[in-house]
């Protein structure tokens, strides 16, 4: 099918016109998610009391260990469930935008880790495979995924009592016992650990820099559900089938 169907050809002079009109809603959402921006940093923070445990290659660590020297820490909340033999290939796709960030957010007072309920034996092997280099710690054994509203309990799937995404989720596709976020916490000079936001679902679209490149483009992400496209970067040559959003294999 051309690429031309049905979209109308004009002069050079007429597309300029529809461009600079177009540049005023783009600059509108620049100025838009300034706002956001800095509404989000002022909202208030809660004192994490509980002590979580992670396992990680060094060992045993806790949360407030986890920020290796920097006073802030995010968590990607990679979902890889216990059972499962290799992480969500929605969440390799975003683990593959963070790999590259890495060194900048550690030299700019910003550690990363990823953290899933899997066993460090599986989120290891499954981390050669892909040759990412951030950190990832097994958060297995501990509340911290639950607390953090992005891991399932059995009773509370059945119940149907999944509260994702600050609602309570009625929605099938939902119905998981992993799902995907963002959560990030602030450490101060006496080692006070302050959980300051998470986001969930599309809200952590804006760290995934391919969705950025596709929406520039005349097809866009061209998927008929959210990002079916997406396979692990390793599957892409194969162009087999592979489940889409964030199922184990």
């Amino acid at each position: 099918m051309s690429t031309t169907e049905h979209h109308r050809v004009v002069s050079r002079e007429e597309w300029l016109e529809a461009r600079k009109a177009h540049l005023k809603n783009e600059k509108a959402l620049t100025r838009m998610r300034d706002l956001v921006a800095r509404e989000r940093r002022t909202l208030p923070w809660v004192k994490v009391d509980k002590e979580y445990v992670f396992d990680t290659p060094e060992g045993k660590r806790t949360l407030a260990q986890l920020f290796d020297g920097n006073s802030q820490l995010i968590v990607h909340h990679f979902m890889f469930g216990p059972d499962w033999d290799a992480g969500c290939p929605s969440c390799s796709l975003e683990a593959d935008h963070a790999e590259g960030a890495v060194v900048h957010l550690e030299n700019h007072d910003v550690s990363y880790v990823r953290v899933s309920r899997a066993p460090l034996e599986k989120l290891e092997a499954y981390r050669r495979r892909m040759g990412w280099r951030a950190r990832w710690v097994s958060s297995h054994g501990s509340d911290f995924n639950f607390d953090y509203c992005v891991s399932f309990r059995a009773e509370d799937l059945a119940a149907g009592r999944l509260h994702y995404n600050y609602e309570q989720i009625d929605d099938p596709k939902y119905q998981l016992d992993e799902l995907p976020g963002l959560s990030v916490f602030s450490r101060d000079a006496d080692g006070n650990v302050f959980h300051t936001y998470s986001s969930y679902a599309r809200g952590n679209e804006e760290v995934i820099g391919a969705f950025v490149y596709l929406d520039i483009t005349p097809k866009g992400r061209n998927e008929t559900q959210i990002m079916d496209w997406v396979r692990r970067h390793d599957e892409y040559e194969s162009r087999q089938p592979a489940a889409h959003r964030c199922h184990g294999d």
